[in-house]
């Protein structure tokens, strides 16, 4: 009998936003697979470091950070087929994903290729864009509102179209993209209604009005939300806001 497959969503980077679920299928696998640069440590692992044990066999999947475009194919093709081996030797592996799996995950590039001859399951996860709404305070989307995700390397005729269609928007994978995503949200006259997210969850994590933010540039984990639609909210955060300040103010108890 073959082994399992789990793809397992470890959320956006806080390790109390791991599921039950998640956690239990974690903490009993023999084999952890997880992405990770060639240089420095695994964003995946590093989430979930503390639930690890020692006898637990670790299989970084080594991706170049590089500018061209990925996931290179004989990267997820190399990784598919030394997975393939413990599953065939009847040794569940779990693999980590940054949020969710299925939601711009590169688990999904290992699922397409094993699938179809192993037993898999995907262990959904938080994703940044719902971890962000709740850290700013503001709902994404009510009612019949349109929210429309938007990865930041999105060529900008395309977003344009994007973001005049919807009523809630989240802008994701801003990073080198910062200044032009920017630009085009004033043209458009909606810095106002913008929200910037900087590595949510993470001790380190900036929230801030978009109007507020003063750098030309922004990291990979940093998103941008927008809401137009019906509702009546309002995005009242403090310049340099955290989540922990940002809930203080919003239980009255904060200055």
């Amino acid at each position: 009998m073959s082994g399992t497959l789990y793809g397992i969503g470890v959320g956006p980077g806080d390790p109390e936003l791991i599921t039950l679920k998640a956690h239990r299928i974690l903490t009993a696998a023999k084999v952890i697979a997880y992405p990770a640069p060639d240089t420095g440590e695994s964003f995946a692992r590093s989430i979930v470091a503390s639930y690890l044990r020692p006898d637990q066999t670790e299989f970084p999947i080594v991706i170049p950070m590089r500018s061209e475009r990925f996931p290179a194919q004989s990267i997820y093709d190399r990784a598919a087929g030394e997975i393939a081996r413990y599953l065939d030797d009847g040794t569940d592996v779990v693999v980590l994903c940054e949020g969710d799996p299925f939601f711009y995950g590169s688990f999904m590039y290992l699922f397409e290729r094993l699938a179809g001859h192993f037993p898999v399951e995907v262990v959904p996860g938080i994703s940044s864009v719902m971890a962000a709404g709740a850290a700013v305070g503001r709902p994404l989307a009510a009612r019949n509102d349109l929210l429309s995700v938007i990865p930041g390397p999105m060529e900008t005729a395309e977003m344009r179209r994007q973001l005049e269609a919807a009523d809630a928007v989240a802008i994701i994978k801003v990073g080198r993209h910062f200044s032009r995503i920017r630009g085009l949200i004033d043209e458009l006259g909606l810095t106002g209604a913008s929200a910037y997210v900087e590595r949510v969850t993470l001790g380190n994590e900036r929230l801030l009005p978009l109007s507020e933010v003063k750098d030309e540039t922004a990291p990979y984990f940093s998103l941008i939300l927008i809401y137009k639609g019906q509702e009546g909210w309002v995005l009242d955060l403090p310049v340099g806001t955290s989540a922990d300040d940002a809930a203080e103010k919003r239980a009255g108890t904060g200055s």
